[in-house]
């Protein structure tokens, strides 16, 4: 993977905007608007504190201002400001949750390799959280 175009913002789902899809990306994405579908991204995904995402993240670093409705699955870390809510579970080898977070679900730390061959484009593994929780 090449590191240069991760921390780079490619993708915006603005304020006002509701898109509903599955995104696949290199770079960093940020979700101001309304989002259904799944997300996997090879650099951050940034939930704003206008942003409401209905899905399941598969990203190296997650941070979390708005709502996310959805599992996380995290390379590096997770991070949930004190306006953030997350209904869903959380893996991953870091968590920072700032005070006043909402978050209902199970959380699981995990080892910072464990989602390496998930993030593999080429890899042919599915992104179930059963063949995940069965490592």
């Amino acid at each position: 993977m090449d590191n240069t175009n991760v921390n780079v913002i490619n993708s915006i789902i603005g304020f006002g905007t509701v898109f509903t899809g599955d995104l696949d990306l290199t770079g960093l994405l940020k979700i101001d608007g309304d989002f259904s579908g799944s997300v996997k991204a090879e650099g951050k995904v940034l939930i704003g504190h206008t942003g409401r995402a209905k899905c399941s993240i598969f990203a190296k670093t997650v941070v979390v201002g708005g709502v996310v409705k959805g599992d996380i699955y995290a390379e590096d870390r997770v991070v949930v400001l004190s306006t953030g809510m997350v209904l869903g579970n959380i893996r991953s080898p870091r968590l920072v949750m700032e005070e006043g977070v909402l978050f209902n679900g199970e959380l699981t730390i995990t080892h910072s390799d464990e989602y390496g061959d998930l993030m593999d484009t080429n890899s042919s593994k599915s992104f179930s959280p059963f063949e995940v929780n069965n490592k």
